[in-house]
């Protein structure tokens, strides 16, 4: 009964029927693919009034129902034409309807509900209009920087509050009162809680992207906060390249009448990417590593490890080795994270060595290569991670290191994509053995200077101890005399 009501429901709104027809077809939870294609093409034949694109051409932004000031906007950014994902959302998303969008990685997610946000925000101008949430503090800055490259001409204000950065700059920032704001949800709650005149009362439009991510354990107790302080009345935009499937999940979102926009199939990585698998000893990992990263010396690299101590002692390693590396993992203050990244995109830097954290969303447009030092324990990780490379239908690689140790973790990710991976064999095993001995020295090396590091922290540490107890014991004496 209750597929029913939902199937009865759009067709009490004011809309032309092929379109509420449509509406209908797209309200169903789960529905494929092929099916949302097949009522986007069958709204388009109707002609149906302001159904997604219009009939004769969805290949231009004006056709999409984008205003001619953000078509501008999208031009001088170099967005020529909108990718599949936008194609249809767009449409929905002006129309006020709520979205669950799905496509790879590298698609053109944040054009897809920035635009439609800052369209309606022309039509209306208010302050604190949308909120932007994203489970990694590097993934803010970016769609923060996205929404000011497509505000410019309109001067649209936006604010980035993230963790591991000034409170105080952040709530001077907030106290202009923009119109979108891009936080992680930790940060946005503390400052709901602790920046005073702060609220979201009047926010029209929360998207979550990485959603599946956000809807995860991980951030249950801020994402409760901040649906409780925010309007019921509002759109709600889902958006991820791996989305959940669990309706309790989306239900925490509180959608109402979503409309899911899936341009791929659930687990999908980008039409342009090689993917190929190393098996190796477990014993020569890091010399079969350093071959690889040798072979492929005039790419752009990204390499993906388990651990910030893994990820910071590949990063030494390799430049023992005579190849510029940075790490960028969540034990690096703020500053230090964004500086790794811009000195990777600027091309300062040709191998960046990173965690998980960097594994959503982060658009670098140069990367070649990915490389999967460590296996990720969950299979959807592997495909956030090779996403960092063949996005926007360039091409790019991706090697997966596999020792003997690992089998399991590897065959549970072929079967989670549902294909077997190709042997990666342009590497030969003399090559890595000639190098063998110069990767040990370089592991030693590595070694020392991390102990060096860590006996210059405990140094200072014991030295800081050492100053708070004589000051201490300097202001007892004063109170004894």
């Amino acid at each position: 009964t209750g597929a029913k009501k939902k199937k009865r429901r759009p067709q009490a709104d004011a809309a032309p029927a092929p379109e509420a027809r449509k509406a209908a077809e797209l309200d169903a939870p789960a529905a494929p693919a092929a099916a949302a294609a097949g009522a986007a093409a069958a709204g388009a034949r109707n002609g149906a009034g302001a159904a997604p694109g219009d009939a004769e051409d969805a290949s231009t932004f004006a056709a999409l129902g984008v205003c001619e000031e953000l078509c501008q906007a999208c031009e001088m950014i170099g967005w020529k034409a909108p990718t599949k994902i936008q194609q249809e959302s767009i449409p929905w998303a002006i129309q006020g309807r709520d979205i669950i969008g799905l496509a790879e990685t590298g698609s053109g997610k944040t054009g897809a509900f920035a635009l439609p946000i800052v369209q309606r925000l022309l039509d209306n101008p208010q302050r604190f209009f949308a909120t932007v949430l994203a489970p990694t503090r590097e993934l803010c800055v970016q769609i923060g920087e996205q929404f000011e490259a497509i505000g410019a001409g309109i001067k649209l204000q936006t604010a980035v509050v993230v963790g591991g950065l000034d409170m105080v700059t952040q709530a001077m920032a907030l106290a202009k009162r923009p119109h979108v704001v891009v936080a992680t949800p930790g940060r946005l709650v503390d400052h709901l809680e602790n920046t005073k005149g702060f609220h979201l009362k009047t926010v029209r439009y929360l998207v979550m992207d990485e959603a599946d991510r956000l809807l995860s354990m991980d951030f249950d107790e801020a994402l409760d906060k901040i649906l409780e302080v925010i309007p019921s009345d509002r759109n709600t935009f889902l958006f991820s390249a791996t989305m959940t499937s669990k309706v309790s999940k989306l239900q925490r979102a509180s959608l109402r009448r979503p409309v899911k926009v899936e341009v791929s199939t659930k687990h999908d990585t980008a039409t342009g990417l090689v993917q190929n698998y190393m098996f190796v000893p477990y014993k020569f990992k890091q010399s079969y590593f350093a071959s690889i990263v040798a072979h492929f010396q005039h790419y752009a690299i990204m390499v993906f490890t388990d651990t910030c101590l893994s990820a910071q002692k590949l990063s030494i390693f390799l430049r023992h080795l005579g190849w510029a590396s940075i790490c960028l993992h969540g034990q690096m203050s703020q500053a230090q994270r964004l500086g790794a990244l811009q000195g990777f995109k600027a091309k300062e830097k040709r191998v960046l060595v990173c965690t998980d954290v960097a594994s959503r969303g982060l658009d670098v447009p140069s990367v070649d290569l990915v490389i999967n030092y460590d296996i990720p324990k969950n299979s959807k990780d592997y495909i956030h991670r090779v996403g960092r490379t063949a996005r926007a239908g360039r091409s790019g690689r991706a090697v997966t290191v596999v020792t003997q140790y690992d089998i399991e973790l590897f065959q549970r990710i072929e079967h989670f994509l549902g294909k077997k991976l190709d042997e990666f064999k342009e590497i030969k095993e003399a090559t890595v053995k000639a190098s063998h001995e110069r990767c040990l020295e370089a592991l030693r090396s590595t070694e020392l200077e991390l102990r060096e590091e860590e006996g210059d922290a405990a140094g200072k540490a014991v030295k800081r101890k050492m100053k708070q107890l004589q000051s201490k014991g300097g202001k007892k004496r004063q109170k004894g005399r």
